[in-house]
């Protein structure tokens, strides 16, 4: 049985940034489109939003909501919540009102930052209604930028900030942080004391917030480190294209970076020409992305070897990397892309590709102090033998404390401590972890289980597939059915014959698309994820509005 002892990363989140200042107090911390901030400076702001907070009223346990795009104001104010003592709750700054009001009921959020750029602080701030928010800190968006970008926003885009109403809950950046004293100490015990609300699916696709501790985040830095050692040494410059609300990125971006004393490129939202811009200026070593993030540079004309001479790895998550552009991108890269996986209630990594050696459509190996099983699907008492595919279970120190709400919502957790992920996997003889899918995305055809995976990998093998999406539709005969649904790479053409026949090759019949359905697009989640969930629901109103087939669909 494998170690499950908290790894043994001292203290708190916030000592990292004390640990940084202390021993690299000049070196780079955050690049913010050419704007850089050195980690003696960093603590210090730090330090006075701590105590701007706790003047404001904030003290151990309370919540504070971050809802903001990638800029320096994310990352000073998640060290001086945890600084203060407080609990950071993750809002996507792209969901609606009512998504961003129901994460503000559900987590008890009594203070909420924005950004002033109106299309996220009109919608955040409508969503307060009937919320006991006591303070809205406004982080001015134009301070953050470097003076020339400064004064060119001012100068053409002024109308896409906000001008705010009156409001007494609404707190200046700069009253916030006008004070010079240094925060009142706040006891932590790693191993209890919640850091972060990670809003998550969960395992049952209900909205709920993982509670992360300061342990278990401090736990998977130190995985993740005993995984790299050796192979990333020094100070990293990692690139932070993906939105540091989402778990990924806090991990793999900003608390990897911090205690790497690395270097952080920010950017406030993904742009294809942007970001190979960024890669280019600041010499990135290591790049977490998306598959569909990967897909986009790819189609971009002016992508080549020398946009990654000086990375190491691009690391891959939060959706399964279809091995064919695994492939294409690395000889494009001409770096390794290094698959892992994990989810928000795992803080989040729980298996990591080595970075030599990874194994085609795997996810790799758990991490050290990480117990992995699968377990039957229909009698998980049931522990299966390595290429049997079941529920994959997990138990370790990065496994979060539960769901907030305690009794009212759903308990992942078996008798014995093990995590119910809801993921479909299976182990090799070496225990490399290979998933199949979701619980609850399998098509149940015919008595079969049809894994949607499966099929969207073998879409992936022909040259003109750019994006696969299958999900299962009702069928008369078998039940469910599978359908698919692909948009082609530039120029390119195949036939909807032409595809199912290549499919044919690599699954069952029983597996087959019932129908391919040609896209210009296919839905995506506010963080460039492929949406199983969004293209369900447009098919389920495209077949209430109209029985007409979509474009290259055979009835």
């Amino acid at each position: 049985m494998a170690d499950l002892k908290p790894a043994a990363k001292a203290g708190t989140l916030s000592d990292l940034l004390v640990r940084a200042a202390a021993q690299k107090p000049e070196a780079a911390a955050i690049d913010f489109l050419g704007r850089r901030t050195d980690y003696r400076d960093l603590l210090h702001a730090v330090e006075h939003t701590a105590a701007g907070l706790q003047a404001a009223g904030v003290k151990k346990g309370d919540r504070v909501g971050l809802c903001l795009p990638n800029t320096p104001y994310s990352v000073i104010l998640f060290f001086a919540v945890q600084r203060a003592g407080g609990i950071v709750v993750n809002i996507n700054p792209l969901y609606v009102e009512h998504e961003i009001h129901q994460v503000l009921l559900t987590a008890g959020v009594s203070v909420l930052a924005v950004t002033d750029l109106a299309m996220i602080a009109m919608p955040a701030i409508a969503a307060t209604r009937d919320c006991p928010i006591h303070h809205i800190v406004v982080c001015p968006f134009t301070e953050a930028l470097p003076w020339g970008k400064s004064f060119l926003f001012r100068a053409f885009r002024t109308r896409e900030l906000v001008r705010f109403e009156h409001d007494a809950r609404l707190v200046r950046w700069h009253d916030l942080v006008a004070t010079k004293a240094r925060p009142k100490p706040v006891e932590i015990d790693p191993a209890r004391d919640v850091a972060v609300y990670q809003f998550t699916g969960g395992t049952t696709g209900t909205p709920k917030a993982a509670m992360l501790t300061h342990g278990n985040l401090l736990a998977n830095l130190e995985q993740i480190s005993e995984r790299i050692d050796g192979a990333l040494t020094g100070p990293q410059v990692i690139l932070g294209v993906l939105p540091l609300f989402h778990v990924f990125a806090m991990m793999t971006v900003m608390l990897l970076a911090a205690d790497r004393m690395g270097m952080m490129v920010l950017l406030p939202r993904f742009d294809a020409q942007a970001t190979l811009e960024a890669l280019r200026r600041t010499h990135v070593t290591l790049f977490p992305a998306v598959p569909t993030i990967l897909t986009a540079l790819l189609r971009q004309k002016n992508i080549s070897p020398e946009c990654f001479t000086t990375m190491t790895a691009v690391i891959s998550g939060g959706a399964p990397l279809p091995v064919a552009l695994r492939r294409q991108f690395e000889n494009t890269a001409h770096c390794p892309v290094i698959e892992g996986y994990g989810l928000s209630e795992t803080s989040p990594v729980l298996t990591f590709n080595p970075l030599n050696g990874a194994r085609d459509g795997s996810c790799g190996l758990p991490v050290a102090g990480t117990e992995l099983q699968i377990r039957d699907i229909s009698f998980p008492h049931q522990r299966l033998a390595a290429g049997q595919s079941g529920e994959v279970w997990v138990r370790g120190p990065q496994v979060m404390l539960g769901y907030s709400g305690g009794e009212s919502v759903e308990n992942p957790f078996t008798k014995d401590g093990f995590l119910r992920t809801g993921d479909v996997g299976y182990l090799d003889d070496d225990g490399y972890l290979y998933l199949v899918d979701r619980l609850k995305d399998i098509i149940l055809c015919g008595g079969y289980n049809v894994y949607p995976h499966v099929i969207e990998e073998a879409l992936y093998r022909h040259p003109a597939i750019l994006e696969a999406l299958v999900i299962g539709v009702p069928d008369d005969y078998r039940g469910q059915a599978p359908k698919a649904f692909v948009t082609l790479k530039e120029g390119m053409a195949v036939t909807e014959k032409e595809l199912l026949d290549h499919v044919g090759q690599f699954v069952s019949k029983i597996e087959r698309p019932r129908e391919i359905v040609f896209r210009d697009v296919l839905p995506k989640t506010l963080i460039g994820k492929l949406s199983r969930k969004d293209l369900i629901a447009q098919e389920a109103l495209r077949n209430a509005a109209s029985s007409v087939p979509e474009r290259g669909a055979v009835s």
